[in-house]
């Protein structure tokens, strides 16, 4: 009789939704979350339709050191444009591309990449651009690890976004990183359809283009989706404020500060790179992904943040468990 009670019990009761996190008060913290707003009859609980669930990406879903991954694509672009534009070589944050000053381009921070990606995503149709990207992924490789760039992404992540998934939530990138730029690997890499990527973005019109009609990329930044931006890029794209939200440095500070500022039960959750070992450990005085503010103010806002050496049993999908 007891076997048959066993096998009466359904096999995702049984099954750990996330395998790749060790156990502990941020794991169990997420579970409790998830099943208090999906649960029927809970005091929390949230339709289903409004179960939205917002993730930066640099740093979030996958890895942003040395440098973010679309720099790297932009500065091997800015390095075959630079014979047909002099002018870049008096000009920043070009010349210090050009120069091989990495330190320099990291320092002109979010700015200087989206003037990098002004200049070198531009003038294009959407298709070309998105054809280019393609192709750079498939050679392209990470230079620590010698990974292509879309596997350097984080299997607890994955799991968390197919856990929420599989319990009715609506998944979205909202990340400071060119939207087109994403929307090339999203689906593929996250599960996460094109029309759930929200990023910063150039102007762009249409145009019929060699007699066909054509999306044509423009020169002008449209929106920064960064810090103050975040927010926004969510209200004008998705139209509904997440009751779950994950970033991992001070750009998602305000992201996570206005979803989890709403009414009924929200979630805040940042990740603290703290694994030297396996990854990288950053965050006040890193360039890149810099984690201050949101490490001082998590306690008093109730975000919960995942500390990657102790929380993760494996980091990456090629690490051994």
């Amino acid at each position: 009789m007891a076997a048959l009670v066993v096998l009466a019990i359904p096999a995702t009761a049984l099954a750990d939704p996330l395998p790749s996190w060790n156990d502990g008060d941020t794991k169990k913290a997420i579970t409790t979350f998830v099943e208090s707003v999906t649960r029927e009859g809970s005091p929390d609980f949230v339709a289903e339709g409004e179960r939205i669930a917002t993730f930066d990406n640099d740093g979030t879903l996958w890895a942003e050191q040395p440098v973010y991954f679309q720099l790297l694509y932009a500065i091997d672009q800015v390095k075959k444009m630079a014979p047909d534009h002099p002018e870049w070589k008096s000009q920043e944050p070009f010349a210090s591309v050009i120069k091989g000053d990495m330190k320099s381009v990291i320092a002109s921070g979010k700015q200087g990449l989206m003037k990098i990606i002004a200049a070198t995503h531009a003038n294009m149709t959407a298709e070309e651009f998105q054809a280019n990207v393609a192709s750079w992924l498939k050679t392209a490789r990470h230079p620590k690890t010698d990974k292509p760039f879309n596997e350097m992404v984080y299997k607890p992540m994955l799991e968390l976004m197919d856990y929420l998934r599989a319990n009715g939530f609506k998944t979205f990138i909202v990340s400071g990183g060119g939207v087109d730029f994403m929307r090339v690997f999203a689906e593929e890499t996250y599960g996460i359809p094109p029309d759930q990527v929200v990023g910063s973005s150039l102007k762009a019109k249409y145009e019929v283009h060699n007699g066909k009609p054509a999306i044509i990329k423009l020169p002008e930044i449209n929106l920064i989706d960064d810090k103050e931006g975040k927010p926004v890029g969510i209200h004008q794209y998705i139209g509904q404020r997440p009751i779950f939200v994950a970033g991992n440095s001070d750009g998602d500070y305000q992201m996570l500060e206005w979803a989890t500022s709403g009414d009924g039960p929200r979630f805040g959750l940042i990740l603290h790179h703290t694994d030297a070992k396996r990854e990288w450990a950053y965050d006040r005085k890193s360039h890149i992904g810099q984690l201050n503010k949101g490490l001082d103010d998590a306690k008093e806002k109730g975000w919960t943040v995942i500390d990657m050496q102790k929380d993760w049993k494996v980091v990456f999908p090629f690490d051994k468990q």
